[in-house]
């Protein structure tokens, strides 16, 4: 990255629930070529929402860049869910290999749907450094327990991006396969 531009700190949602556990994997890959990922959330598993389909794996990532949200909506983020194989369709609930949509720009939320859905409050109270709050007054963390106790949600902890970064590191290094959970606590820290 250009040392001279700003560096826009950015909280993306990415969501799938075609072949979720191979998609989420290649797209967290995809993206660290274009992106410095500064933090992972957990995976989290949720029924799909406006239509009957399978289950969606989410996980946020906040990410940090210097290009601008357009930018990095076209030149990034619509290229990997097209090279995912990602159709966009009049039915915008439909099935996806993957979805990756920018929540929170800079510390602002930028997809109100945040404070009506744990699928996305969840993993993104995970990772996002700022203390935003709803318009009534809950923080994103609040908003997030409340929603979990009012929505079918299951952590898929061994999805995790820091869990599938280790194993990449593993896979790279030999020395690191087989070793215990603080390897892997040590690896969640390096994403």
């Amino acid at each position: 990255m250009n040392s001279g531009a700003r560096t826009n700190q950015v909280c993306l949602l990415l969501g799938s629930n075609l072949s979720p556990e191979r998609n989420l994997p290649r797209a967290t890959s995809l993206l660290r070529r274009y992106v410095e990922v500064a933090h992972a959330s957990l995976v989290w598993e949720t029924p799909a929402v406006g239509s009957p389909g399978p289950n969606f794996l989410n996980a946020a990532l906040l990410v940090r860049t210097p290009l601008e949200a357009e930018q990095l909506k076209d030149r990034v983020l619509s290229r990997i869910e097209a090279h995912l194989g990602r159709r966009r369709t009049d039915d915008k609930y439909a099935s996806r290999p993957i979805d990756i949509d920018i929540v929170a720009w800079n510390c602002t939320v930028t997809d109100a749907d945040i404070w009506r859905f744990a699928h996305i409050a969840v993993p993104v109270s995970e990772v996002l450094p700022c203390n935003i709050r709803s318009d009534q007054g809950e923080t994103l963390a609040q908003v997030a327990k409340r929603l979990m106790q009012t929505t079918p949600i299951r952590l898929r902890g061994e999805l995790s991006p820091a869990s599938l970064h280790y194993r990449e590191l593993s896979a790279q290094n030999p020395r690191l396969a087989g070793s215990d959970v603080d390897c892997q606590a040590k690896a969640r820290s390096n994403i």
